[in-house]
């Protein structure tokens, strides 16, 4: 028998021992060169279906197939080496029943080698959580703004704002709590909204448009990293990558046009024997 392979990535344990204490990082991430770089500095990575708005052009996360998931969440694997990699179960892949997710979560694992899956987590996912956790299936939960939920809630719209609304939310984080989710992502929902369900839950809670108190923080790669013209409240830009990109674009384009590249430089000569 062949020695087992060792660990080294981080595992549910350690995201769990995060509760309360140095905040989580995680960072969206789609594709190997990207994971690559991001690995060494955070503690997770997330495979969001966002990559089918990010990455596909898609006008919400609506579309994103399994298909898509698992060929992003592959490259993302190959990329990192360290950090805990969570994958989103699309639109579609689990709301039907226990056995459907459980299939669709599997069918993930198996193909990607991520450490786990997320879920949306409407007042219908705890069953689903509870069902894949007992079967070895690590969850993270998802409440408050549910993107998969747009043409429900007629767009991207903050969660929680109304008393009704707080009390829906709070009871979804209960329940995916309860449930066995090893952590949940709080999106789009009042600050203080965000820190009561995070002081309630024993798992860690992990923040998008949400509050400091939570006990990680998550982004859009490219939102942060400033790749489109527009971005959420929620998101600081830590660079200008839009700008500097286009200026690059075009100061090749120039250079092309004008025979200045390639240069001797960048070209091959003859040997000479």
């Amino acid at each position: 028998m062949s020695k087992q392979t060792e660990i080294t990535r981080k595992t549910v344990k350690d995201i769990a021992r995060a509760k309360g204490g140095t905040p989580l990082v995680m960072l969206t991430a789609y594709d190997a060169p990207m994971a690559e770089l991001m690995d060494p500095h955070v503690d997770m990575l997330l495979v969001g279906d966002s990559l089918g708005m990010v990455v596909h052009g898609l006008p919400s996360t609506v579309g994103v197939t399994m298909e898509m998931m698992i060929l992003h969440g592959q490259a993302v694997m190959r990329g990192s080496q360290q950090a805990f990699v969570v994958v989103d179960m699309p639109f579609g892949s689990y709301e039907t029943s226990e056995d459907q997710a459980f299939l669709n979560a599997v069918r993930i694992m198996k193909e990607t080698g991520c450490q786990a899956v997320k879920i949306e987590s409407g007042a219908y996912a705890a069953k689903q959580i509870a069902h894949l956790v007992e079967r070895g299936i690590p969850v993270m939960g998802h409440v408050g703004l549910r993107p998969q939920a747009i043409n429900v809630d007629g767009g991207f719209r903050a969660k929680g704002r109304t008393e009704t609304e707080r009390e829906i939310v709070i009871n979804e984080a209960r329940a995916a709590d309860r449930a066995g989710a090893f952590a949940i992502v709080i999106e789009g929902v009042a600050e203080d909204l965000a820190a009561e369900i995070t002081a309630e839950v024993s798992c860690p809670t992990i923040g998008i448009g949400a509050s400091a108190a939570c006990d990680g923080q998550v982004l859009v790669a490219q939102d942060m990293l400033g790749l489109f013209d527009w971005a959420p409240k929620f998101v600081r830009r830590y660079a200008d990558l839009r700008t500097e990109t286009e200026t690059a674009v075009k100061a090749y384009a120039d250079d092309v046009r004008a025979r200045k590249f390639p240069g001797k430089a960048e070209t091959y000569s003859l040997r000479k024997p």
